[in-house]
């Protein structure tokens, strides 16, 4: 079970299954959404993500067929989700607390990525969005 939480702990969530894969991505959305110079997210299916404090999270239509999901109180950044994939939340590694590891990690959209922030850590990096 992984288990994690907003920064001030109005939302907790657990997830009955496990990390896959990390992907890092370097769109400037996300450099804007996370500010940061990458988003770190993984892919969730959401029939297995159970929040508690739900009425905490708010949602913002970041473009036509995405929204982030957010704590109103903190602004924690939770997950994202695509109307294209509606079975699919994209959780923020951020915020899960449980230990765990993930070998299937890769970094996306590099050819966007911030002019001050340089790759090092030998993870496969694809300059547009992972192949499908």
């Amino acid at each position: 079970m992984i288990e994690g939480s907003c920064s001030c702990g109005k939302v907790q969530y657990q997830y009955d299954g496990e990390i896959t894969e990390i992907s890092m991505c370097h769109c400037s959305q996300c450099r804007l959404a996370q500010g940061s110079a990458f988003a770190a997210v993984c892919p969730v299916d959401d029939a297995r993500l159970h929040f508690t404090g739900a009425e905490n999270i708010k949602t913002f239509q970041s473009s036509e067929t995405k929204v982030r999901a957010f704590c109103e109180h903190c602004g924690s950044p939770l997950y994202s989700a695509k109307t294209e994939l509606p079975d699919i939340k994209r959780l923020r590694i951020g915020t899960i607390t449980t230990p765990f590891t993930c070998d299937k990690q890769f970094h996306i959209f590099t050819d966007s990525k911030a002019s001050w922030h340089a790759i090092t850590d030998g993870y496969v990096q694809h300059k547009n969005n992972k192949p499908r």
